[in-house]
């Protein structure tokens, strides 16, 4: 029986430069109706004594360790060993802020319809540019269900570290599976497949600080290649199933277009859309590229839109919505 209010999963290898840190942010929540599960991967440096000390201090923190198997293994094993009602995770590098577990709990309390809920976030650290603030600025300004499953297919749309799931959807989907792609990607899609609803609380209530080690950042799995490969296998079992496997169009040969062209095997497209005229008429990795205007019309063509230039998705709405196109019945975006 789960009596406790939340679980909270924190993995950790060689963390000891944040660990202490990270840790302390949960033991200085105002919601206190939680534990706090700290996986060890495994470490070699002083993370453990670290995670033992806080253990020691706090009654609700319980240490748990394994051989060096990856994250993957490590949340599985910290998912058995849960008692609570809910389910949150934490890395060892990030800091939640005193309220996060609060908001969270008290959502999800007030909308049982709900079955994960993330926050908005604010990315620190040394290696922050243009493209990782405009990551931040896309997902936070995803706060409902309905933003949130309109963007599923671009990028992850609810920061992992900031993930608070109901105990009984996370199991009913399957917990964290390694599919060799992103774990966290991979368990919200099947959430999704499986009538989940999502939100993410609109304040920012983590801070997601990149490190120059950071498993995001080196391990394949989590490379462009391998989220195209998890978003395509999701898309052949979704939208491009049932009613919805009309005829498929990509729109977009341009360089984000040219990488999704060159991958697809079964299906593929029936033609590609670009608004370049010298493109028209031309194939391109085999296929024929059209103008917007020769899209077959509503109802009768499943169109996925591959674009990258700043404002291109805004604009494509503009262009498709007066012409009777429905979003996520008529077409849907990707990156």
């Amino acid at each position: 029986m789960n009596t406790l209010a939340v679980s909270i999963l924190l993995p950790f290898r060689n963390a000891a430069k944040t660990l202490d840190t990270a840790v302390a942010s949960i033991r200085a929540q105002t919601f206190t109706d939680w534990e706090l599960l700290l996986i060890d991967d495994g470490s070699r440096d002083e993370s453990s004594s670290i995670a033992r000390h806080h253990a020691s201090e706090d009654r609700r923190i319980r240490v748990l360790c394994q051989d060096p198997l990856g994250i993957v293994e490590a949340l599985r094993l910290g998912s058995r060993e849960a008692r609570g009602r809910y389910l949150a995770r934490m890395d060892a590098d990030d800091v939640s802020l005193p309220s996060r577990l609060q908001q969270q709990y008290l959502r999800m309390e007030d909308e049982p319809c709900l079955g994960m809920i993330g926050t908005q976030v604010r990315m620190a650290g040394p290696r922050i540019g243009s493209g990782r603030k405009r990551y931040e600025t896309w997902m936070n300004a995803l706060c409902s269900h309905e933003a949130i499953i309109r963007e599923l297919f671009v990028e992850c749309p609810i920061a992992h570290p900031a993930f608070m799931m109901r105990r009984t959807a996370f199991d009913e989907a399957g917990g964290y599976q390694d599919r060799g792609w992103a774990e966290d990607y991979d368990l919200v899609m099947r959430l999704w497949l499986a009538g989940v609803r999502f939100a993410n609380v609109g304040h920012v209530l983590l801070e997601w600080r990149e490190q120059p080690g950071r498993l995001s950042m080196r391990d394949p799995r989590y490379s462009p290649e391998r989220f195209r490969d998890l978003k395509r296998r999701y898309l052949e079992c979704s939208y491009m199933r049932g009613p919805m496997s009309r005829t498929f169009i990509q729109w977009g040969a341009g360089e984000v277009g040219k990488l999704w062209l060159r991958e697809w095997t079964t299906p593929v497209p029936a033609a590609v859309v670009d608004i370049n005229p010298r493109k028209i008429g031309r194939r391109i990795h085999g296929i024929t590229v059209i103008s917007p205007d020769e899209l077959p019309p509503p109802g009768h063509a499943f169109t996925v839109i591959a674009v990258g230039a700043p404002g291109a998705r805004d604009e494509i709405r503009d262009w498709m919505t007066p012409r009777g196109y429905i979003e996520l019945e008529d077409y849907l975006f990707i990156a």
